[in-house]
Parts: structure tokens; sequence; C-alpha cells
């Protein structure tokens, strides 16, 4: 979003509408912040209300430039609407403006009405009863609704947030026809190919299910001239290589990984400086490693290392990689250059790492000592960071290293 959506000119004219805020959800003085928004995925984004300082809209993932805008404008409404609601005299209701006549009208008005209340539900996290507003209102819209595609894309985070995956999966088979030209179709296609998947196998509709979505995630990656966002699409081809494994297909997982590493090579190609071009590096990485090839990501990591001195990423990523080489001297030696950049949460996954390379390379000692400094400093993290799930995790990981 940085380096190819923000810094788009065609969002100068939203400079002035809106406080911009960045929370660096790592440094333990945001723990409080990030524990009251509730931070499920990155990238999230929020719209605040002022009056309120509650959330009047959430986006959860990327967005294109036209998803972006229209998010933006719909997070105005929302505050507009919510403050002239507290405006309104007492048992009086702000009326919603909506276009036309008749029943196209009253259907606009009702599903405005319940997207306001599930923007509210899904803004405070309770995905539960925001997927069965977004519900509501999707039964309510007219054709043409424009809400349609940012309100379905809601509604399947939500589904699969409240481990809904039979409903998030018919939801996606229904809607695809409908947005498969759009901004919005790789994200449903491999949202839904996702829920299909994590249904049980005796589910009487999960085979019908994973092979309608499978075919529209594969469209999705057919068409290069779908504008989609580069993440999304690299997504959609994350579902393609999961069903494949799914399927018990190791040739077919695969060709999906070298697919899938040839147009990140591609996106990466046509980048326009090296923070573009290293945005494409975690997938390249997993991508490499699918296919078994793992040496391929060490030139593109040893450039982003050098473009980006600061960031703990890259050498993060270069033990890794040199760990699945079973080069654990420079697998450790790149971790050794991470740790001190890295802080906060994240750092575990980098301890994580380096323990795993020390038993790998026959270290048990070390790799206890490591998993022992990961547990101190989970536990030492703030309300908002700590984490009991990740601690005990942790836990169970020392006590198998015997």
């Amino acid at each position: 979003m940085r380096a190819y959506v923000f810094a788009d000119p065609a969002l100068a004219r939203r400079a002035g509408q809106f406080v911009w805020l960045e929370l660096d959800t790592e440094k333990s003085k945001n723990a409080s912040v990030a524990k009251r928004l509730g931070i499920p995925a990155l990238p999230t984004f929020f719209i605040l209300d002022p009056g309120t300082e509650e959330v009047a809209l959430r986006w959860v993932g990327g967005a294109t430039v036209a998803q972006l805008d229209h998010i933006l404008d719909d997070g105005r409404t929302a505050v507009a609407r919510a403050t002239a609601d507290r405006a309104a005299p007492a048992g009086a209701g702000a009326k919603t403006a909506s276009g036309g006549s008749g029943t196209s009208a009253h259907g606009s008005e009702k599903a405005n009405q319940a997207l306001a209340r599930a923007e509210r539900l899904y803004g405070a996290g309770d995905w539960a009863a925001a997927a069965g507003a977004y519900g509501e209102a999707l039964a309510a819209s007219p054709t043409g609704w424009p809400q349609y595609s940012r309100s379905v894309e809601s509604r399947l985070y939500a589904l699969t947030s409240s481990d809904s995956s039979e409903a998030a999966a018919m939801l996606a088979r229904d809607a695809y026809p409908r947005l498969a030209r759009t901004p919005s179709a790789a994200n449903v296609a491999a949202t839904g190919l996702d829920a299909a998947l994590a249904l049980p196998n005796e589910h009487p509709q999960r085979a019908a299910l994973v092979k309608t979505l499978t075919a529209a995630a594969r469209d999705v990656v057919a068409d290069s001239t779908l504008a989609v966002a580069a993440d999304d699409r690299s997504g959609t081809y994350i579902a393609l290589l999961d069903e494949r494994k799914d399927a018990k297909d190791e040739a077919g997982a695969r060709e999906v990984a070298r697919q899938w590493a040839a147009f990140l090579e591609g996106q990466a190609a046509r980048a326009k400086s090296p923070e573009q071009r290293a945005v494409f590096d975690p997938h390249r990485l997993s991508a490499y490693i699918e296919m078994g090839a793992p040496q391929r990501a060490i030139p593109m990591l040893d450039a982003s290392e050098r473009d980006f001195p600061d960031d703990y990423n890259p050498p993060a990523r270069l033990a890794i990689a040199y760990q699945e080489m079973k080069r654990w001297d420079d697998a450790l030696a790149a971790s050794d250059r991470a740790l001190p950049k890295a802080y906060g949460p994240r750092k575990l996954r980098l301890l994580r790492t380096r323990a795993d390379i020390y038993a790998a390379a026959g270290d048990t000692t070390a790799a206890r000592r490591t998993v022992e400094e990961a547990i101190a400093a989970a536990e030492s993290f703030p309300p908002g960071q700590r984490s009991d799930a990740t601690i005990e995790g942790l836990k169970k990981k020392l006590a198998a290293l015997k």
C-alpha cells in the first residue's frame, strides 16, 4: 500500500480530508490503542469518528487506488451519518438519502440502514453479528447498489473470522459471477476457496464448492487484464497451491508454485523503485520454497538487505532461505543481523526461526536457550501485545526440545 497505492497522485485530493495516522503495532507504547481497535490482520485500515473516536469503518487487507477511494468516501459518509444521528432529537433517527424511486429506493434505504449497523459491528470486531448484518444489507440491496462489492468482501472476512466456513464458501460461490470482472474478484475467489478447503472432507457440498471456486481462482490468475491488486492476485495463487496440496497433487502444487513465482518475478521486474521491488520478497521466497528452489531467493534478498540496511525483514528472510538450503552457519549469520533491528512481537518470529535452525543443526542446547529467550520476551509484553496462546505455543516448543 505504501509503495504502490498511497503514493498514487490520484489520491492527492484526499490530503486535507482526513488526519492520516500510521500505527506501529510492534511498539509497546501503542499496545493500548492496538488493543482498543482490535487488529486481526495486517494491513487493517480504520476511519475513526472524530466525535467519539469510535471506528466508523474498518477495512481488512489491501486495496487498489479505486477501492481505497471508495472506502474513503464510505468512511466520510459513515461519520456524517453518525454525527447526524447524535444531533437528532431523542427517538428520531437520521434519514439516509437514496436515489431512485419506489421499490429500488426502499431497498437502498433498507440496505443502507443494515450496512450502517454492520459497519459499527465490524468496526468493533463483533464478527458474527457483523456477518449477519452484512447479510441483511446484501439481501435488501437492489441491483446496482454501490456498496455491494465491499459488503461481500467484509461479510466474507467476518464469516471466516467467526468460523463460518460453509456460509463463506457459499457466499463467494454466489457472489463471484457478479464480481468476476471487478477488483474484488481475486479476494472473493481466494477467500471462498480457502473457506471451502476448511470444510471437513465429509461435508456433502465440499467437493462441489472446491471445484467451483477453484475454477474462479484459476480465471483470476489467468486474466492478466483484470484490475486487481498484485498482492490479491498473489493470494489467489496461494489458495490454488493449497487446493493442489489438499488434492495430494505434489506435481500440480509445484506447477502452481512455478506459475506463482513467474508472476511475482514479472511484477518485481516492472517495479520503479527498490521499495516497490521488495514488496514481492516475502511471497517470492514462499513460492521458491514451494518449488523446492529456495536458492533463487538469495540474490533478491541480498539486494533488499543492501537497499534497506535498517530493515530486519531481508536478513530474517535470508535466514529462512538458508535454513531451507541447510546452510546453518549462513542462516545463523543472517539471523544475527536481523535480531538487533527487530522489536515487539515480530521479534518472536525471528527467535522461533533461530531456534529451528539450531535444532536442525543438532544444537539442542542453543535451541532451548533461544526458545527460553522468546518466552521471556513474550511474557514481558504489555496487554495488547501479550498473547497467552503464543506463550503456550512457545512452552510446548520448549518441551519438545529434548
